[in-house]
């Protein structure tokens, strides 16, 4: 695919200057050459109504707003079609409502869905939506729900709105800056239990008093969270910061929040209005605040300290550059599902009134994601290429070994990876990882060879 190139850049010098709560950011000067290229971001609400599910509709649905959940992301014009890129607070986006989702922003911006990218934070204490789930459900037992139809389709029309204003309202985008910064004490490897029969027992989660399981090492992590601002004349006008870990301190009572993650999202806003702040959750699936987190309010707080401490660290460390070029990417798979599923088999589960919700619901979605291949319907999975860096969009609960991967593939670009986009497959463990057993590879939709999948699709995206 061709690069899209705007006017010439000339060299220039770049300036700062001083933000609120002492960080500063740098700014493009305002003598800087016009460009094709213009951005803007967007931001609108997605927090559920009182009662409805929450994670998927195996824990206490809503019954009261710590803090609402938002869906923030940005127009990218000038670079062949518009391009668009958002971010959800809830926990999962499944089969055909991620479909509908990127229909109903592409239309908004006048596009095509290939070019729409959506991505969950994946906090527990939020939507976790599949619409054949939902209908199964309905057919079978409407004691049991998945997702408020009605408030899935009120998102769509507040994102169409949101994607509208934006692209009225958006400006030349001039330059690029991107950084990082090491995260300190949030996330663990929750796989490290492996005995003599080589499979994996015990899991160190999102929370743990598990003593021995504690004093575990990290294991295999991303420390490091990486920034990617996009900058106007006026100064920084986007920026996406991501880093791999599950999202959650404490969840399950009932209190929608947007957990760590988003509260640290929040704070930095707050301390810079006039820039779009976004967190994308990277390849997280393997990973967890369990070593250092104990599930109680006050450890909320300290994971949003340190997860903000490291989002101002990289923010200060920005130094934008001329942006020369701008190319969109795509990746389309199938992949297999596990074999140890079938629909006949999940159905029953479905209808088995003895069954744990739980246990019906989970059945239903594996059933999307079997329909959904099926249906030959692929996943998508995405990049936005600018000059040297390379941002991937990726489906599902990846484990971590994907996102490092990536950067050892493009050992010259800055790569920073955004997973839980179409979650249909739910969790993506490596090959390895599957014949050791765990959690992960228990309820994933997918077989080994999604491995391969994964990897030569990454491949292509940043070959």
């Amino acid at each position: 695919m061709p690069t899209m190139n705007g006017s010439s850049i000339s060299r220039r010098r770049w300036l700062g200057t001083s933000l609120a709560a002492g960080i500063s950011l740098p700014f493009v000067p305002s003598s800087f050459a016009d460009t094709s290229w213009r951005i803007a971001g967007f931001r609108f609400d997605v927090t559920p109504p009182m009662g409805h599910p929450l994670c998927g509709g195996w824990i206490t649905p809503a019954t009261s707003v710590d803090d609402p959940l938002e869906a923030i992301g940005y127009v990218l014009l000038g670079a062949g079609a518009p391009i668009v890129v958002c971010s959800v607070d809830w926990t999962g986006v499944l089969n055909d409502a991620h479909i509908q989702w990127r229909q109903a922003l592409a239309e908004a911006a006048g596009t095509t869905p290939d070019r729409v990218a959506i991505q969950c934070v994946h906090q527990h204490d939020a939507p976790f939506v599949c619409i054949t789930t939902e209908k199964l459900l309905a057919e079978t037992d409407p004691t049991l729900k998945n997702l408020d139809l009605q408030f899935f389709d009120t998102c769509l029309s507040r994102g169409r709105d949101a994607v509208k204003e934006a692209i009225a309202a958006a400006k030349p985008l001039t330059g690029i800056a991107t950084s990082e910064a090491k995260v300190e004490r949030i996330a663990g490897n929750r796989r490290l239990d492996i005995r003599a029969d080589g499979k994996v027992h015990g899991m160190r989660g999102s929370a743990s008093r598990d003593a021995r399981l504690i004093a575990m090492p990290e294991g295999l992590i991303d420390p490091m969270l990486k920034t990617v601002a996009f900058y106007t004349e006026e100064g920084p006008v986007v920026a996406c910061h991501y880093y791999a870990c599950h999202p959650m301190s404490h969840y399950g009572k009932g209190a929608v929040s947007s957990d760590w993650a988003g509260l640290a999202r929040k704070r930095l806003q707050a301390s810079n209005p006039q820039c779009t702040q976004i967190y994308f959750n990277g390849c997280g699936g393997n990973v967890a605040a369990g070593k250092y987190n104990n599930g109680t309010p006050e450890a909320r707080i300290e994971l949003t300290d340190r997860m903000y401490a490291a989002m101002v660290e990289s923010t200060k460390k920005l130094k934008p550059q001329p942006l020369k070029s701008v190319e969109w990417r795509t990746h389309e798979i199938l992949s297999q599902p596990n074999p140890t599923y079938d629909e006949a088999g999940m159905l029953a589960v479905v209808r088995d009134a003895k069954a744990r919700a739980s246990d019906r619901i989970r059945a239903a979605m594996r059933i999307g994601y079997l329909r959904r291949f099926s249906e030959k319907k692929p996943v998508i999975l995405s990049s936005l290429r600018l000059d040297g860096v390379s941002v991937l969009h990726l489906p599902a609960e990846c484990f971590v070994e994907y996102q490092l991967r990536a950067q050892s593939m493009a050992p010259g670009r800055f790569v920073a990876t955004a997973a839980y986009g179409d979650g249909g497959m739910w969790y993506v463990p490596t090959k390895v990882a599957f014949p050791l057993g765990g959690y992960e590879v228990s309820v994933s939709n997918c077989a080994p060879s999604v491995d391969e999948d994964f990897t030569n699709g990454m491949a292509a995206l940043l070959g």
